[in-house]
């Protein structure tokens, strides 16, 4: 057993004195400082991501902090430049045919410089291969690129450009521009990653705000409508109702003039109520035969992009206008109308959306309309069976007496002695009569409705003569008829009697200072050859002369003066004698006042 004792291990294996110690390698030698460097450097890219991952974020947070469709454009464009640090951005709107853009909201350059750059861009060059070709592009030279049109005057210089469409669903709404990288770099595949995650998110803030402005949209539609229909509802008078019509389309379609267009008898449209620019040219116009007219009356929408440069357009002034719109108002499968608006020219066309809010607005209105004529109907109804009772007593018992009356009045006269009576007694049997002859043409005016849709006979256009001549006078002119004037006068020789009679009963109202002015026409006398009435019983057949229309205006002024103007009356003269007849005047009853007398053949 050995019994040397026990040692420490480093004891038993010294070193050779010739042999070298064992020494710890240093830390570059290892390269540990490299990996040191790439690990700071991959916290650092860490860091940057979480930081442009955390931006990106909140850049999404905003974009969908509002509704409003401008202004979440406007967030998305500035969201999309802090991104990637671009000095410049921009998102462009397609618009709705596709070709070039309908909106461009740009952030970077302010106003000064905007005014002084002038139009916006339209979609061309680099702006325009985007919208062709909806793919993500970038460039670091924008000058170099063979489809650049290069800039306006006063343009910002720009060089770099990452461009990226925006889609909602399927489709592309617009696309975001973005120039000019801080510190002078190119755009990095990064940055276009975070900008195609921003426009994916953009996406569906643009869709939400399309939808919130569609519902505002569709509300004030459906209100407008309901404003119309109450107003056709509740007044009597549908002309003021269809100019509420027209001011409300023109408001809802954003245009610069809206139109009522109502049907005529022979076929055509009429301009019937107009609001807004050159709305005092339009009302009362008839359409062009080779306008829009025809289709709308066939109950088609016809709606132009831009009349300014559309060919198909006739209407002269349409072409100080841009889009327009016209649909029909339909009920019930009858055209009652059509509404019409003009956009100002540069203005966006109408969208499908805002088409068929037209037609459902035109649809109820026409609805509206078609009710409010059955209540007018209704109401038009009632008065004329009113009419008719106060009618048949003015004939039954009003006429009947005033004939009895007439008739004593003839015995009393064939008794008496003197004179003076039997001259008095023939005057009130005169006056009699024509209280019969106004008594009768009331009657007339009330069994006949002289508006609406009416026959337009020459009584008719008399009475409405004499109802505007009401004005001038300061009192209505008591009217008569005397024979079948409907049936014996014709078209030419009505139009000349209406022209007399317009000018007889001006120059009364103008000279005569009268408190009454009576209307006689007579289509019963015979003429002769110079146009004057000859005597005789009215029904007797050996009457000479041929038959004839008298016209008699009398009035109880003061007379026409002794070497006093005859112009009206010479006037009156040629259009009497191109008919064969005459017109002269006369003192009237009793030599007061003037009897003007006008005759044409029949």
């Amino acid at each position: 057993m050995d019994s040397t004792p026990d040692l420490p291990a480093f004891a038993a294996s010294e070193p050779e004195p010739d042999q070298a110690p064992h020494r710890v390698p240093e830390i570059s030698s290892l390269g540990l400082d490299t990996l040191v460097t790439e690990v700071a450097e991959r916290l650092q890219s860490a860091a940057a991501v979480t930081d442009r991952m955390q931006r990106l974020l909140e850049a999404v947070v905003s974009v969908g902090a509002g509704l409003d469709l401008h202004a979440t454009l406007h967030r998305i464009a500035t969201g999309a430049a802090e991104l990637v640090d671009a000095r410049y951005a921009a998102l462009g709107v397609i618009a709705p045919n596709g070709h070039g853009l309908s909106d461009f909201i740009h952030v970077g350059i302010d106003d000064a410089v905007a005014a002084e750059i002038g139009e916006l861009p339209v979609g061309r060059g680099i702006l325009g291969a985007l919208i062709d070709r909806p793919e993500p592009l970038r460039l670091t030279d924008l000058g170099a690129d063979p489809r650049s049109f290069g800039f306006p005057p006063h343009h910002p210089a720009m060089k770099t450009f990452l461009g990226e469409p925006i889609r909602i669903r399927d489709e592309v709404f617009g696309n975001l521009y973005l120039t000019e990288k801080r510190g002078g770099g190119a755009f990095t595949p990064e940055d276009e990653q975070v900008v195609h995650a921003l426009a994916a998110a953009a996406g569906v803030a643009i869709e939400n705000s399309r939808l919130y402005e569609e519902g505002l949209r569709r509300e004030r539609w459906i209100a407008g409508a309901a404003a119309v229909t109450t107003a056709l509802l509740s007044t009597d008078q549908a002309e003021v109702a269809l100019t509420i019509a027209a001011e409300q389309v023109r408001e809802l379609a954003d245009a610069a003039l809206g139109m009522i267009l109502l049907p005529t008898v022979d076929g055509q449209m009429r301009v019937a109520h107009a609001s807004g620019e050159a709305a005092e040219f339009v009302r009362g116009e008839l359409l062009p035969p080779d306008s829009f007219a025809a289709r709308l009356l066939a109950g088609e929408s016809v709606h132009l992009d831009d009349m300014s440069t559309d060919p198909t357009v006739v209407i002269r002034l349409a072409r100080s206008f841009g889009p327009s719109l016209a649909v029909p108002m339909v009920a019930a499968s009858r055209v009652l109308g059509g509404l019409c608006v003009w956009r100002p020219r540069g203005a966006l066309p109408f969208t499908d959306g805002e088409k068929q809010l037209a037609e459902t607005f035109a649809s109820q209105a026409a609805l509206a309309l078609r009710l409010a004529e059955g209540q007018r109907d209704q109401q038009r109804l009632a008065v004329f069976q009113d009419r008719d009772r106060i009618a048949r007593d003015l004939h039954d018992l009003v006429i009947q007496r005033l004939f009895a009356t007439g008739m004593m009045l003839e015995g009393a006269a064939r008794r008496a002695i003197v004179p003076e009576v039997k001259v008095r007694v023939g005057e009130a049997v005169d006056e009699l009569d024509a209280t019969i002859q106004e008594v009768r043409t009331t009657i007339y005016a009330l069994q006949h409705d002289d508006h609406g849709d009416a026959p337009d006979t020459l009584r008719t256009r008399v009475l409405r003569e004499c109802s505007q001549a009401a004005a001038a006078l300061g009192f209505k002119p008591s009217v008569s008829f005397v024979g079948p004037v409907e049936s014996l006068v014709g078209e030419k020789t009505g139009r000349q009697l209406l022209a007399a009679l317009r000018e007889m009963l001006s120059n009364a109202a103008r000279h005569a200072r009268a408190s009454r002015v009576g209307v006689e026409v007579d289509s019963t006398v015979h003429l002769d050859d110079d146009g004057r009435p000859v005597g005789g019983d009215p029904e007797s057949l050996d009457r000479g002369g041929r038959p004839g229309v008298l016209l008699t205006v009398t009035d109880d002024g003061v007379g026409i003066p002794e070497g006093g103007r005859l112009s009206g009356l010479r006037n009156l003269t040629r259009r009497a004698e191109a008919l064969g007849g005459d017109a002269w005047h006369e003192p009237g009853p009793h030599g007061r006042g003037t009897r003007v007398r006008w005759t044409a053949r029949l």
